[in-house]
């Protein structure tokens, strides 16, 4: 009976070839080789840590006058940074014979970042008192360089740069922050508007039989209060539209007209409503927003302010800027140490606006 030989598939091929390869690739075990210690002498002493983690320096120095620590491991003490620490004790607030103030850390006042003297104007003494107030609560000059730390020095020093190029008859920083302005105004916060019949419509009624406020009708009703002294009192007959309006998700462009006489408003401002103005603007993502609390605070813009109105504040603007935020939050809660921080860092940001632009009068 002939024998039938079978041919190998391609897959016991492969199996036959991992087989042949393996065998190629196998070694035998070697035992490791103990080699002999050929060092002399006493072994050397165990690691000691530098005195400013906390070691006893009396028993270190011992060791050094009895010739125990070793020469090929010496001790290395890290030099302390200047930084760590104050460099001033007290904090005070001078005015000069010019009128304006100083702020002193003991006999030198506090510079801007260009290393000029900061000067605050005569009519702001408690801008000069807070920023005195963010020097006298640092721990170490480190703090110092960070811009969250010291707000409001950062904020009048801004403000201190302008002032500078206004003097030398340059536009650079104002041309700036009027580009940047400008084209938050494109996508303003306060004018985009949810769709009427959207996800966040409101169809239940609540406990007292009445149907809660929509998202949408938070919108409208606060832009239209904001709009409304925009166009009334600080750029009177100009249109300000939505940008989403009804079922759109189109960006709407405002007119040119509106755009040369909101950025001829911004690039004419004073030094410090200016540099309030881009602090504003960049907390609150709205341009108008921005200028209704400049305009509401600013000792240049009295002629348009009532005192017996209540003004839009913190609360307020904050509010304005963060419409959907307060909206959602308000159905579902807050998440803790976001929203909530969120909310008083927005705060304390508006607050400085305030501060920088407000004065006292002479």
């Amino acid at each position: 009976m002939p024998i039938l030989f079978r041919t190998p598939t391609a897959l016991s091929w492969r199996a036959v070839s991992i087989a042949v390869r393996r065998s190629f690739y196998s070694f035998p075990y070697k035992a490791a080789i103990a080699h002999p210690v050929t060092a002399h002498g006493p072994p050397p002493n165990a690691p000691s840590a530098t005195p400013e983690f906390g070691e006893n320096t009396g028993q270190q120095a011992g060791n050094v006058e009895s010739g125990l620590v070793s020469k090929l491991s010496p001790s290395r003490t890290a030099k302390p940074s200047p930084l760590t620490k104050r460099f001033w004790k007290n904090v005070d607030v001078k005015m000069r014979l010019e009128g304006d103030y100083l702020v002193l850390l003991d006999t030198r006042p506090v510079r801007t970042p260009t290393k000029d003297v900061l000067y605050i104007p005569p009519t702001k003494p408690h801008l000069a008192h807070l920023i005195a107030l963010e020097w006298d609560v640092m721990t170490s000059a480190q703090q110092a360089l960070k811009n969250h730390t010291i707000p409001l020095t950062s904020l009048t020093a801004r403000a201190a740069d302008i002032v500078r190029e206004d003097a030398n008859d340059e536009t650079i920083t104002r041309d700036q922050i009027v580009k940047t302005a400008m084209r938050y105004l494109e996508t303003d916060t306060l004018l985009c508007w949810v769709p009427e019949k959207s996800f966040y419509s409101v169809d239940e009624i609540n406990e007292d039989g009445q149907r809660p406020e929509s998202l949408r009708g938070a919108q409208v009703r606060v832009a239209k209060d904001v709009i409304s002294f925009l166009s009334t009192k600080v750029w009177p007959g100009i249109e300000i539209k939505p940008i989403l309006d009804t079922e759109s998700i189109l960006p709407v462009s405002q007119s040119q007209s509106t755009k040369d006489i909101i950025g001829q408003w911004i690039f004419a401002l004073q030094a410090h409503d200016l540099a309030a103005l881009e602090r504003g603007v960049l907390a609150s993502k709205s341009l108008l927003v921005a200028a209704r609390l400049v305009s509401e605070w600013s000792e240049n813009f009295r002629h348009i302010q009532r005192p017996d109105q209540k003004k839009f504040g913190i609360e307020e603007a904050a509010e304005a800027s963060s419409l959907e935020v307060k909206w959602q939050t308000d159905i579902w809660g807050e998440v803790e140490d976001t929203h909530d921080v969120d909310k008083e860092d927005l705060k304390r940001q508006l607050g400085s606006v305030i501060v920088l632009v407000s004065g006292e009068t002479r």
